[in-house]
């Protein structure tokens, strides 16, 4: 086949940062101003396009050849905006002939972002992609202010800056340079057949979207307002304050006020203040609620959703495929679906109706808090399709179920075979006492969140640490019972702890030999391509999949322990950097990659059966249905689906369950 690498720069009025590609591409003024080509990693040409060229026949036959396939980075970007270009609509049976150069560079454990790629991949500087681009971006390819220098325009054209306009069609030709030796670099470890499959499937839930109540939202925006204002007015009130809000106003005047240094304000601090005993002061106390009450984020949500909704009131392009670089699962995008508050209300239509209509008062007296009712409400601002209702459902367990399949750990899996009762039956294995009597109205049915927070929080090798990060003091837990806890979780889990170590030792011995190693049907390799500087430690999961750890080696890690380092994405900095790992956080790395094989074949799998996958947040799709007769037999057959025994998992216990709602919520 043929191959044909494509880079596009754009102009739209709309923030793509903010709104996503669909809304960008959506704007009446959007346009393609340069069209930037190579057949085959000959010499780039390019199209200006903004300028009156048109697209070569050669070109727009490629485009439209099946046996010639359409490398971009990032393509659903280039994709999208040649359906607009060519279609006036999103082309899914296109999606086949287009392979992403961004997918590729994920798949192999490289991070996101042109720029960032080829430096990680240590491309030499002819090849990299040019760093002046966010400058020539910012003055071709979005509005710019009006002023008396500029001639009171609104936006810069060729014309305008002719030198800069020359610079700008070099940069899109090195796009297309930089996409194409990134290819070439990782030529020898191409994205499996079946993760080009899931990445279309991806791209038609993106397109497809979700439906958003725009009443809600915006009745949300209002309410949110109002209440600010008053808890402004109050806090200006109590404190005599210019600036409640100021950090250093506000500590200063706690300080006064309590006698009392207060360090920060973080949300924690405040928690704790709050919680504690030390404030002798009720001023203090409720000016510290009410900076609590303004310190929610979820309105961002609603401000997120008001810009990015599509003209036929859906929200899409949402979802960022293989965004999770250790894993492979997805990652949210603007609206970030990902971390979505959860919601604890027994009345939630009373409240979106009292939000609809903008009532402050009722909802003041029905439910106090006003900011955490809004949070709560985020998820019912997702709806179906007129006439339809939502089905949601999850895999119940599939962590748990997971690591106890791959380790081993039979006690755990016939809980799962038979009534399903993790967290009472970890606690009767833990404790001694019969799962009998871990029943509402014993005393032993204490014992129950103890095997619940031990069964979220320890199946990785972690202490109390992981313990009292999964909120086992909030739950009512002492710091002092929690080193209890883990030794009685890890004595009744003992081949789980031997999986760690297993793994560990397996990944070492891969390291130290570069010969292949495995445990429990996980395959550890060395696996590199000399020419073109590309050495991995890679782990191949029972799907097939592959994780890659980039440029990998031993050294000691903070204990003075070997360990193995490689080079990747830190989490909290976002930046490319040497990270190390062990062997509880291997055995978490697999088993949230296996939960995601698992998901996306469930996804395929009601794909294929018909139904419209709307979302999937973790572990749960959301689907949106036609409200009949036979709904109740749909949600049965999507569980199903969702349960069914999967080819490369041989003995895994699948079991998923859901509900229809005409809101999207957490049952």
């Amino acid at each position: 086949m043929r191959n044909l690498f494509i880079d596009l720069e754009t102009f739209s009025s709309i923030d793509i940062k903010k709104s996503g590609l669909y809304k960008y591409v959506e704007s009446p003024d959007f346009q393609i101003l340069l069209f930037a080509y190579s057949f085959d990693y000959a010499p780039v040409q390019i199209i200006d396009l903004a300028q009156g060229e048109s697209i070569p026949y050669a070109v727009l036959n490629a485009l439209f050849d099946p046996n010639v396939l359409k490398h971009a980075y990032n393509a659903a970007f280039e994709w999208y905006c040649l359906c607009k270009y060519f279609y006036n609509q999103a082309n899914t049976a296109w999606l086949s002939q287009w392979r992403c150069v961004m997918l590729h560079g994920l798949y192999c454990g490289y991070t996101a972002g042109l720029e960032a790629t080829g430096a990680a991949l240590g491309l030499p500087q002819e090849k990299q992609k040019l760093s002046i681009g966010k400058a020539l971006i910012r003055t071709f390819c979005v509005p710019c202010t009006p002023s008396k220098s500029n001639g009171y325009r609104t936006r810069t054209l060729p014309h305008h800056e002719p030198e800069k306009w020359k610079l700008f069609k070099e940069y899109c030709c090195q796009d297309v340079v930089t996409e194409m030796e990134i290819e070439k670099r990782l030529f020898s470890f191409p994205v499996p057949d079946a993760i080009q499959k899931e990445w279309e499937l991806d791209q038609r839930i993106n397109a497809r979207g979700i439906k958003v109540d725009i009443d809600l939202i915006d009745g949300a925006l209002s309410v949110h307002d109002t209440i600010k204002n008053e808890l402004m007015s109050e806090a200006t009130a109590l404190t005599g304050l210019e600036n409640p809000n100021s950090v250093s106003q506000l500590l200063q005047w706690l300080s006064d006020e309590t006698g009392q240094d207060v360090e920060n304000l973080r949300k924690d601090t405040v928690k704790a203040l709050l919680k504690g005993k030390k404030l002798s002061s009720e001023t203090a106390k409720r000016m510290l609620e009410i900076r609590q009450e303004m310190a929610k984020t979820s309105i961002k949500k609603y401000n997120a959703m008001q810009t990015g909704v599509c003209k036929d009131q859906r929200i899409r392009g949402a979802f960022q495929f293989y965004g999770a670089n250790r894993t492979g699962r997805w990652a949210g995008r603007f609206v970030q679906l990902q971390n979505l508050p959860r919601n604890y209300l027994a009345t939630l239509s009373l409240a979106r109706k009292y939000v609809k209509q903008k009532n402050v008062t009722a909802l003041k007296l029905l439910y106090g808090n006003v900011p955490d009712t809004l949070s709560q409400l985020i998820r019912t601002a997702f709806i179906p399709s007129e006439g339809n209702m939502l089905i949601v459902a999850d895999f119940n367990a599939i962590e748990a179920r997971i690591v106890a399949w791959l380790a081993g750990e039979q006690w755990v899996m016939d809980v799962f075979a038979s009534h399903g009762k993790i967290y009472e039956a970890t606690a009767s294995q833990m404790f001694g006492v019969p799962i009998e009597r871990i029943v509402k109205g014993n005393p032993e049915y204490a014992l129950r969140q103890k095997g619940k927070i031990a069964t979220l929080a320890l199946g990785y090798g972690g202490g109390t640490g992981a313990l009292i990060s999964m909120g086992a003091l909030e739950q009512g837990l002492t710091e002092e019972e929690l080193p209890d806890i883990v030794r009685r979780w890890r004595a009744a889990n003992k081949r789980i702890v031997d999986l760690w170590y297993g793994i560990e030792n397996a990944a070492l011995e891969c390291m130290r030999t570069a010969r292949q190693t495995g445990v429990r049907g996980i395959i550890f390799s060395r696996e590199g391509d000399i020419l073109n500087g590309q050495d991995f430690l890679t782990i191949t999961l029972p799907s097939g999949r592959k994780l890659y750890y980039t440029k990998p080696f031993l050294s000691q890690n903070q204990f003075g322990n070997e360990s193995i380092h490689y080079c990747g994405m830190d989490q909290k900095s976002k930046k490319w950097l040497v990270l190390d790992t062990w062997g509880g956080k291997l055995v978490e790395n697999i088993v949230q990659a296996i939960a995601r094989d698992c998901l996306a074949i469930s996804m395929l799998r009601l794909e294929e059966a018909g139904y419209r996958i709307v979302m999937h947040i973790h572990d749960e799709v959301v689907l949106d249905v036609p409200n009949g007769a036979d709904i109740e037999d749909r949600l049965r057959q999507v569980c199903e689906i969702m349960g069914r025994p999967i080819p490369w998992a041989p003995g895994l216990l699948l079991r998923a369950e859901g509900f229809i709602t005409e809101f999207y919520k957490k049952d």
